[in-house]
């Protein structure tokens, strides 16, 4: 009889323990939120914002907290809502070191629309975020 339940209690610990490494090796292989490069960045954006892509924009963003899988999905449904397509992106001053990128592209009606993110870059990864750029 404690046999048995030595051997339940055993094959229990080797499932939790074969739980946490595969959750510890998902959290590692995550990939680092931005772009390699400003190029990237910008081929990244306007393929999320013209597919109306939340889960491309948002490993795009340098958005402060945990909420910017929402803020994402939020974003990109109001992009649909309002029938954006022809979306393009270019990156300024300098594109090799942006601080700017202006999105622009039409609405469902044809009006065209235009505005600029700030660009972000740490640790080699190249980001946009919904702050003022700085001069």
């Amino acid at each position: 009889m404690h046999i048995r339940r030595d051997v339940k209690v055993g094959l229990s610990v080797a499932a939790a323990v074969v739980w946490i490494g595969a959750v510890t090796l998902l959290i590692v292989r995550e990939p680092d939120p931005g772009a390699a490069s400003p190029a990237e960045l910008r081929d990244r954006l306007t393929a999320a914002l013209a597919g109306h892509d939340a889960d491309a924009f948002a490993g795009l963003l340098d958005y402060p907290g945990s909420g910017g899988d929402d803020f994402a999905k939020d974003y990109v449904s109001v992009l649909a809502g309002r029938g954006v397509h022809d979306v393009r992106v270019e990156l300024g001053p300098d594109a090799g070191a942006p601080t700017r990128a202006t999105v622009s592209g039409a609405l469902g009606d044809g009006k065209p629309f235009s505005y600029p993110l700030t660009v972000t870059s740490e640790d080699g990864r190249w980001t946009v975020a919904f702050t003022p750029p700085l001069p």
